[in-house]
Parts: structure tokens; C-alpha cells; sequence
């Protein structure tokens, strides 16, 4: 599991070029998967239907994740369209992201290398534009304690700046925390080391 932070788009760009009478529409837009990368190209495909083309390409989890990528021509000659959107999603370190080319054909054929650079490039100037946070990868787990401990817990995952998610109290207490996955085992070693082993931690679980 790859515990680094990266960057994710903060708000959608919207960037537009006219290149020898042709208009090229580019739009990015944060997406947190495969499906939202899809229903995003969808949304933007049926906004602009009346288009010649909607290519797009997407970056749907880590950057370098290529098992979430895609990428389609829409009708543009192969290898003219998508792959060079895709090529500047990829080399931006940005993820969960999808781009969006609309071309409103102008009449003036652009030949494959300027289409090229006409998709590309579009692409390139919009992430001039784009606006990114950080997103940090987080891990939950469950911390089983006897209510003596409920103050030493809490002061230990205040430290981290941890989340408790759900605090179940019946015979002892049960809480779900969520924290820095970078920091997590950290955690659930100091709270076993600090309450002497009586306190139990299980279900390291990733949500990303």
C-alpha cells in the first residue's frame, strides 16, 4: 500500500482555444474513480452534442496508477487525441482527474501532428489553471478499551490529529478511528505500549 499523499484537483478548469477555425474546449474536473471519470466525459458529451468531437482521457486514482487510466479518440484519427490528453494528465503528478477536449470542427483540416499538439496542448494550458490540494491516504482501525483508558486514548489520537469515526459504549468501549495511514501503526503502538498491552487495536483497513 502506497501511503504518500498527492495532489487532486481543488475546483473544475475550463479553457478554450480556436486553432485554424476549429474550437477546442478543454475541461478538467476532479474525479474520484473510474465511474465518476465516465459520467464526468458522459456530462460533458451530452453538453456538447452538436460537437464533431468529445475526446477525453482520465487519470481516475494515484497518478501513477495506470490501471486507472483511459483514454478514447472519439472519431479523431488513433493516437491523435487521446493518448496525448492522457500523456499530460499522466506527466502532471496529479490524480483523479479527467479532461475533457471539445472540437467544433471549423472546416480546415489540422493533419495528425496538429491535432497533436492542438489536444495536448489544450490540455497543457488548462493545468496551467488548475488549482490542487493535497489528498493524504487515511486507514481506520478499532480501538477496544475499558472505560479507565477512555482519557489516555483520546489524548493519545489527539496528538495525531485522529478522527474517531464511531464510539460504541456498552461493557468497554468501542472506537473507530480514522488517521494518517503514515502514521498509523505508530498509533496503535503507542496506545498498546502506553496502556501496558490492556488495550487492543484491530482492522487497519485503507479508505482512500
Amino acid at each position: 500500500m502506497n501511503t504518500s499523499p498527492y495532489l487532486i484537483p481543488l475546483s473544475p478548469v475550463i479553457s478554450e482555444e480556436d486553432i485554424k477555425k476549429s474550437r477546442f474546449i478543454t475541461y478538467l474536473a476532479h474525479t474520484p474513480g473510474i465511474e465518476s471519470a465516465k459520467a464526468f466525459v458522459a456530462e460533458i458529451k451530452a453538453k456538447h452534442a452538436d460537437a464533431r468531437h468529445n475526446c477525453w482521457a482520465f487519470v481516475a486514482g494515484r497518478p501513477e496508477d495506470s490501471m486507472s487510466w483511459g483514454f478514447s479518440d472519439d472519431g479523431e484519427p488513433s493516437g491523435t487525441a487521446g493518448k496525448p490528453i492522457l500523456a499530460q494528465l499522466s506527466g502532471s503528478g496529479v490524480g483523479e482527474i479527467t479532461a475533457v477536449v471539445t472540437r467544433y470542427y471549423g472546416g480546415i483540416r489540422l493533419g495528425t501532428g496538429g491535432l497533436v499538439k492542438a489536444y495536448g496542448g489544450g490540455v497543457q494550458q488548462a493545468l496551467l489553471q488548475l488549482a490542487t490540494k493535497e489528498k493524504a491516504i487515511t486507514v481506520q482501525f478499532t480501538i477496544s478499551c475499558e472505560y479507565p483508558h477512555i482519557a489516555l486514548i483520546e489524548s493519545i489520537l489527539a496528538s495525531h490529529n485522529a478522527v474517531q469515526v464511531n464510539t460504541e459504549f456498552s461493557h468497554n468501549v468501542e472506537m473507530t478511528v480514522e488517521v494518517d495511514a503514515r502514521s498509523a501503526e505508530q498509533i496503535a503502538a503507542e496506545i498498546f505500549n502506553r496502556s501496558r498491552g490492556q488495550v487492543s487495536v484491530a482492522g487497519l483497513d485503507k479508505n482512500t
